[in-house]
C-alpha cells in the first residue's frame, strides 16, 4: 500500500552506513555520528536490533527535559555551547531591545538573521547536517518575516510572522512524518527553559577557564560604547544634517522606556538560546507512531463512499448545467436575487470541502489492504471523490466572485478564497500521493501552505481590496466608503485613484494615522512610506470634513 497517501509511513530496515558510528563505539557528545532528526532512533528501537540506514544504535548522554513524556522523544544532550552560539544569541538580545520596540518591519528580519547563525552554530557543534528541506524552512520563514516590512496591514503580517515561527521550528527540528509537522512548536516551548540553562553553564564555563578574555572583552565593549557615544555627541552638535541622519539611523534608547527594552532583551536572549538548544537537540516527532486502523471489508468500506460520489456528480451535474444554461432562469425557478444566490452557496461549498479531506483522511485510515485489487479500488473511489472535490471547489469560488460583484470586497472574502484555494491544492496533493506514495506529503503540504501565506502578504491584501472597490464603483456607482477608512496604508495608491470629494473623505482616517506616529526607519513598511509619499504630494482636501464624508457615505450607500 505505499501507493496510498497514510497516516503512518513504514519504516525502513537497512544498516549503518559507511562513515557512521559503530554500536558498540563510546559516544561522546562531540563525537557521536548522525545527529539529525530525520536519522534518528528511539534506543527502543535499537535494542530490538533493527535501525534505520545512518543511525546510531546507542546514546552515551540521555537528555532530561523538563517534560517526562517529551524525555522519550529526544535522542542526547546538547553539545556544549559554543562562543559564536553565545555572541550570536547575545547579538539577537540586544537588537531585540534596540529594534523591536518602535514597530515591526525591517527589524523583523534583522534580529531573526543572528537567531538563525546561533542555531547554525549550535548544530553544527552538535554534528547535525544542514539538509535541503532544512533550507527550505529557513529560507521560507526569512521571507516570510520580509512580509512586514513590505506591507502595512496588521493582519497578513500577524499571520506571516506565526507562519514563520512555524518554520523555523521545522527547521530545526526536522523530521518528515505529519507529528512532526505539526508538534514541532512544542519542542521550541518545552526549550524556553532548557535553553537559557544551557547558555548560562555554557558562559559560566568559560568565566571560570579565561576570566581574562571575558574581561577584556567586556572592557572592549566600554570602551566602544564609550567614544561612540562621546564623538557622536560631539560631530552632532558641530553638523545639524549630521545630527538628523545620526537621529533617524540610530535607535531611541531613552530612559522613560527602559523596563520595556530590557523586557525585549530577555525575549530575544532567552529565544535565541531556545532556538539553539532546540538545533544542538532536537525532539525526535518522527518517533511518535501514528497507529494505523483496522482494514474494513470492500463493501463496507467503499459502499459510504460510492453514495457520496454520486451525489457529488450530481451537485456538479447542476453547476454544470447552470453554467452554461445562465443564471436567469435558476433565479427565476428558486425566485431568488442575484447576489442572494451567490451569498447562499460559498460557505456551503466550503465546509463541503472541508469535510471532503476529513472522509478522505478516515477512508485511507480504514481501506482495505489485502491485495493490488483493494490497492485499485482505493484509488479509484477516492480519486473520482477528489476530482469532483475540485469541481466543487472550483464552484465556490464562482460563488464568491458572483458574491463580491454584488457586495464588494473586503479581507474576509479574499481570506476564505485563498482558503478554498489551497484546500484545492491539497485535494490535487493527495491526488498525486495515490499515484507516487506519500512518504513527500506532509513537508510538501507544510510548504505549500507557508507559500500560500507569503504569497497572501506579497499581494497586499488591502491594495487588492481597494483596487477590485474601486473599479466595482467606477462600473456601479456604489462605494463602501466607511469600509475604505478602516484599510491600512497599503491601499492609499488605489484609493488615491478616486475622484474629489470621494478620494479626500476615504483616505483622511489613513492620512491621520500615518501623522500621528512617525516611526524610525526599520520599523516603518515600503507600504507606509509610499503612502507617506502619495499624500505628502497631494494632501487631503480641507472641504472633506466629517459632515460632507457623512453626507457622502449615506449616499453611496443608498444607491
Amino acid at each position: 500500500m505505499s501507493d496510498i497517501p497514510s497516516t503512518s509511513e513504514p519504516r525502513d530496515q537497512g544498516t549503518a552506513r559507511p562513515g557512521d558510528a559503530e554500536p558498540d563505539a563510546p559516544k561522546s557528545v562531540a563525537s557521536s555520528g548522525i545527529r539529525d532528526p530525520e536519522d534518528a532512533v528511539p534506543e527502543s528501537a535499537s535494542k530490538g536490533g533493527a535501525t534505520e540506514p545512518g543511525e546510531d544504535t546507542d546514546w552515551a548522554h540521555p537528555s532530561p527535559v523538563p517534560v517526562p513524556w517529551l524525555a522519550e522523544f529526544q535522542v542526547e544532550a546538547p553539545a556544549p555551547v559554543r562562543t559564536a552560539t553565545l555572541w550570536a544569541a547575545l547579538a539577537t538580545g540586544l537588537l531585540s531591545m534596540l529594534l523591536l520596540g518602535d514597530g515591526l518591519a525591517l527589524n523583523l528580519v534583522m534580529v531573526a538573521i543572528p537567531a538563525a547563525l546561533a542555531a547554525y552554530f549550535a548544530a553544527q557543534a552538535a554534528g547535525r547536517r544542514p539538509r535541503a528541506w532544512t533550507l527550505v524552512w529557513g529560507i521560507g520563514g526569512i521571507a516570510l518575516l520580509a512580509v512586514p516590512a513590505l506591507r502595512d496591514a496588521d493582519w497578513p503580517s500577524f499571520l506571516a510572522v506565526v507562519t514563520a515561527v512555524a518554520l523555523g521550528s521545522m527547521a530545526v527540528h526536522g523530521g518528515r512524518t505529519w507529528p512532526a509537522v505539526l508538534l514541532g512548536p512544542i519542542g521550541i516551548l518545552n526549550a524556553l527553559v532548557t535553553g537559557p540553562a544551557w547558555g548560562w553553564r555554557g558562559l559560566r564555563e568559560r568565566s571560570g577557564s579565561s576570566r581574562g578574555n571575558v574581561g577584556a572583552g567586556l572592557r572592549a565593549l566600554a570602551v566602544t560604547a564609550v567614544l561612540l557615544l562621546v564623538f557622536g555627541a560631539l560631530f552632532a552638535g558641530a553638523d545639524a544634517a549630521f545630527a538628523d541622519l545620526l537621529g533617524d539611523l540610530v535607535p531611541d534608547t531613552s530612559v522613560s522606556g527602559g523596563p520595556w527594552r530590557i523586557l525585549l532583551l530577555l525575549l530575544g536572549l532567552v529565544g535565541a538560546l531556545a532556538v539553539a538548544h532546540t538545533a544542538a537537540a532536537p525532539i525526535q516527532w518522527d518517533r511518535v507512531e501514528v497507529p494505523a486502523g483496522r482494514p474494513r471489508g470492500r463493501l463496507e468500506w467503499a459502499l459510504p463512499l460510492i453514495v457520496l460520489t454520486g451525489l457529488f456528480a450530481a451537485f456538479n451535474a447542476v453547476q454544470l448545467a447552470v453554467l452554461f444554461g445562465g443564471y436567469e432562469s435558476v433565479l427565476k425557478k428558486t425566485g431568488q436575487t442575484y447576489a442572494e444566490y451567490a451569498r447562499q452557496g460559498f460557505w456551503q461549498l466550503l465546509l463541503v470541502t472541508l469535510l471532503t479531506l476529513l472522509v478522505i483522511v478516515f477512508a485511507l485510515r480504514w481501506a482495505p489492504r489485502d491485495g493490488g485489487r483493494d490497492r485499485k479500488l482505493v484509488r479509484g473511489v477516492l480519486g473520482t471523490l477528489c476530482v469532483l472535490a475540485l469541481v466543487v471547489v472550483a464552484s465556490a469560488v464562482r460563488r464568491m466572485d458572483m458574491y463580491v460583484e454584488a457586495y464588494g470586497l473586503t479581507r474576509l472574502r479574499v481570506s476564505v478564497v485563498a482558503v478554498e484555494l489551497w484546500l484545492g491544492l491539497v485535494i490535487v496533493l493527495i491526488m498525486a500521493a495515490g499515484v507516487w506514495g506519500a512518504r513527500w506529503l506532509p513537508r510538501v503540504v507544510a510548504a505549500s501552505a507557508a507559500a500560500g501565506v507569503l504569497a497572501f502578504g506579497l499581494m497586499s491584501p488591502d491594495s487588492l481590496i481597494a483596487e477590485r472597490n474601486v473599479q466595482r464603483y467606477e462600473d456601479t456607482g456604489k462605494f463602501d466608503l466607511d469600509y475604505a477608512r478602516g484599510l491600512s496604508a497599503d491601499a492609499v495608491p488605489a484609493l488615491d485613484q478616486l475622484k474629489e470629494p470621494l478620494r479626500s473623505c476615504a483616505l483622511r482616517s489613513i492620512a491621520a494615522d500615518l501623522e500621528s506616529g512617525a516611526e524610525p526607519w526599520y520599523a516603518t513598511s515600503w507600504g507606509e512610506a509610499r503612502a507617506r509619499d502619495i499624500l505628502r504630494d497631494q494632501p487631503v482636501s480641507k472641504d472633506a470634513d466629517w459632515s460632507a464624508c457623512s453626507g457622502l457615505s449615506n449616499e453611496l450607500l443608498y444607491r
